[in-house]
């Protein structure tokens, strides 16, 4: 028997043990036994974070990593060409700073939710420009591509606004409501941003 080898010391310890009927005979090893408590570790804090979640924050999770994918594919097609105004060029290398990083988040969220990262056949939501649309941006020249560029991502924005603005109404939760919350504000910022660039160029 091992009870044989609990000191006197460990006699408080070892009739916790042997009520919770647990036979590990090392007698230290707490892992897994206060499953009923209160205290929380980090990893228990974000497994209770991931599994938050609902129909509204899959979708947004999911269509807005489409639609941020866009984006920056858009601006890589900008800031490929020559002659392209500067502000716009300065505009383009934002956008994908901030949206590359709220990709991956997105892209862990879903994973950690145990959902599919197979979006074949999703709706890919508002704003998303076509493949003519695309090609407009890819064939213009620098100088009619800044105008371009503005004018379809003030329409992919308002898109990105609608998107996120349902997610912040029915999501569950509350880091994406919040990322959700934060495109609603940065996207309407930039949208100023871009129609005052168009009345300058």
């Amino acid at each position: 028997m091992t009870f044989r080898t609990i000191t006197p010391t460990a006699g408080i310890l070892a009739t916790a043990l042997i009520l919770a009927g647990c036979s590990d005979p090392g007698g230290s090893d707490m892992e897994g036994m206060d499953h009923g408590g209160t205290t929380s570790s980090p990893s228990a804090s974000a497994e209770a974070t991931d599994t938050t979640f609902n129909d509204a924050d899959v979708t947004f999770a999911m269509e807005m990593v489409m639609h941020h994918q866009q984006a920056i594919e858009m601006s890589d097609t900008l800031l490929a060409k020559e002659g392209v105004h500067p502000d716009v060029v300065a505009l383009a290398e934002r956008i994908k700073a901030a949206q590359g990083p709220e990709i991956d988040t997105m892209n862990q969220w879903l994973e950690a939710w145990g959902q599919d990262s197979d979006m074949e056949g999703l709706d890919h939501g508002t704003g998303m420009m076509s493949e003519d649309d695309m090609a407009a941006l890819e064939e213009a020249d620098g100088e009619t591509a800044s105008a371009l560029f503005l004018e379809q991502m003030i329409m992919h924005h308002q898109g990105a606004i609608d998107m996120a603005q349902t997610q912040v109404d029915n999501g569950a939760n509350p880091e994406a409501v919040s990322l959700a919350q934060k495109i609603v504000e940065d996207q309407a910022a930039e949208i100023a941003e871009m129609q005052e660039l168009l009345n300058q160029l």
